[in-house]
């Protein structure tokens, strides 16, 4: 058990079965041997049989299996590792992004800067389970989302989750699930799905690929083609407003990246195995998300920057209890409860987007970031009708001249000096990195002033407490709520906001559109350095 857990709080949780808790800790039932969300349908258990986890891959190394009926493991994230920027919080972030995949445990404790044991030991000693055992749960659930949704064959599945060998692969499964892969499987044929993330019950509108010619051999995924689309659900918490975020993501689709026909999402992606597409759309209780994958082991990444696109581990709730009691924000916060932060698929194009889209309109920015793309940035790797591009790696873009980026000099040369200092690693962007050093290591590039630095750490890092204190819209939304807009004022009041503040930011920017009257042609006014990336 984890004993920074309230006992008694976490049974009132359960007894009530109240959904806002499912992330934040995890029920085992000590008689039955398994590990449920705290608004698992379920016959509440006996307060004396039940033990609390952080999180599931805690249960799971207690022995403990997941619940087939409140499927634990698919619930949304704890928003408390957007909020924390300490080494735990940092850790998990990267945890969640695929890293212990990508580079091991020593890869991940090198990029925080701990030696391995001594981060194991902070992780372990706060959520009862090392950096390992919390991949090998990520891994397993993914591996369920396969044997799912697909008929790919079980060595398959076993590789595209990140198992390094069949066996591991079913004793994962087996212990996670208390069913061998077949048995998952199987079960699963002929039965309308109930989770957070399964396959979903309607078509989706994107263009399907060719089903491939896969190689063979646990040891190689290579494919002559994308295989064909994977379907899931992306649980978030109510409530949602996830119309008015994709609109906001569709209003600034660039041409080529991205695509929007008012009711789905599409953009292309890179990820750490190779390209690829995603369409999401609103569906009762989350986001329907369809991906198309040049290699399969990129599932799980993938699902991870599409939550952090659209901040589906917000929880609003705790937003709605902080901005609510201020006099001046209540009842905008009140009339859009489900608002979400945007945020990015790739932390390198939000500062490229923001710096391109100084003191441009929204159709100007478009237009702007589009030749980029078309220039610099490689042609997708997947046939598709209308995605032909990913977004310029920031390798490419050092290389660019600065005069030919069709936008003012000194802005492009902002551009290609902040690129250069991410290809040579002086300045890193990763969903680990410590927010303060990087809004220090931002500031120092000329041309990169506070609203670039706050913009980037709220979109782009997923910082839930920025404040924009000089943007105009800001300024614009605070005057017009009858509130003091002077910056200085500003950032005095929003102490109160933390650790909220980036939501207080869009709730001030949503505002604007409550006064039809006085709207201009962009939808927010232009600031310091224009809101409109």
């Amino acid at each position: 058990m984890d004993t920074d857990l309230d006992h008694e709080r976490c049974y009132r949780a359960v007894a009530s079965r109240d959904a806002r808790f499912d992330g934040a800790f995890t029920t085992a039932v000590r008689t039955t041997g398994i590990y449920c969300r705290p608004s698992c349908p379920a016959t509440t258990p006996r307060r004396a049989n039940v033990t609390f986890y952080r999180t599931p891959a805690a249960a799971q190394r207690d022995g403990f299996r997941a619940c087939r009926r409140c499927r634990p493991d698919a619930v949304p994230g704890s928003p408390e590792w957007n909020v924390r920027g300490d080494v735990v919080g940092r850790a998990m972030r990267l945890v969640t992004d695929g890293a212990v995949e990508r580079v091991g445990v020593a890869g991940v404790a090198a990029a925080l800067g701990y030696s391995e044991r001594h981060l194991n030991r902070l992780v372990s000693a706060e959520l009862g389970a090392g950096l390992l055992a919390i991949a090998r749960a990520q891994r397993s659930h993914t591996a369920r989302i396969l044997l799912e949704t697909t008929t790919l064959p079980a060595a398959e599945v076993a590789w595209a989750a990140g198992f390094g060998s069949v066996r591991a692969f079913n004793d994962a499964i087996l212990a996670t699930y208390g069913e061998t892969p077949t048995a998952v499987r199987a079960r699963r044929r002929g039965r309308p799905p109930t989770d957070a993330i399964q396959v979903l019950d309607a078509p989706s509108k994107v263009h399907p690929s060719p089903e491939p010619r896969r190689a063979t051999g646990l040891g190689s995924n290579r494919l002559e083609s994308a295989h064909a689309p994977i379907a899931v659900r992306l649980a978030t918490r109510a409530p949602f407003d996830g119309a008015r975020l994709l609109g906001f993501l569709g209003e600034r689709a660039v041409s080529g990246l991205e695509a929007w026909d008012g009711e789905v999402y599409r953009r292309s992606l890179v990820l750490p195995h190779g390209h690829a597409v995603v369409a999401c759309r609103v569906v009762q209780g989350g986001i329907a998300a369809e991906f198309r994958l040049a290699d399969l082991r990129d599932l799980a990444p993938g699902v991870a920057r599409v939550r952090r696109l659209l901040d589906l581990d917000a929880d609003p709730d705790a937003v709605l209890e902080v901005l609510g009691a201020d006099a001046m924000l209540a009842a905008p916060v009140r009339r859009r409860p489900g608002l979400r932060v945007p945020g990015c698929a790739d932390a390198h194009e939000v500062l490229v987007r923001a710096v391109a889209g100084q003191q441009v309109s929204v159709a100007g920015a478009r237009t702007v970031v589009g030749r980029l793309v078309a220039v610099h940035g490689a042609p997708l790797a997947l046939a598709d009708a209308t995605l032909t591009h990913v977004f310029p790696t920031a390798q490419a873009l050092a290389g660019a001249d600065p005069g030919g980026l069709s936008m003012p000099r000194a802005r492009g040369a902002t551009i290609v000096a902040a690129c250069a200092a991410l290809a040579e690693g002086r300045l890193v962007l990763d969903p680990g990195v410590d927010r303060e050093a990087t809004r220090a290591a931002l500031l120092a590039l000329r041309g990169i002033g506070p609203w670039t630095a706050g913009y980037l750490a709220m979109r782009g890092l997923g910082d839930p407490d920025v404040m924009l204190e000089a943007d105009l819209g800001v300024r614009h939304a605070v005057a017009a709520l009858g509130g003091d807009d002077r910056p200085g004022a500003i950032a005095d009041r929003a102490h109160a906001w933390r650790p909220w503040r980036s939501y207080a930011v869009a709730h001030l920017w949503a505002s604007l559109d409550d006064r039809p009257a006085e709207r201009s042609t962009d939808r927010h006014p232009r600031g310091p350095e224009s809101p409109h990336a």
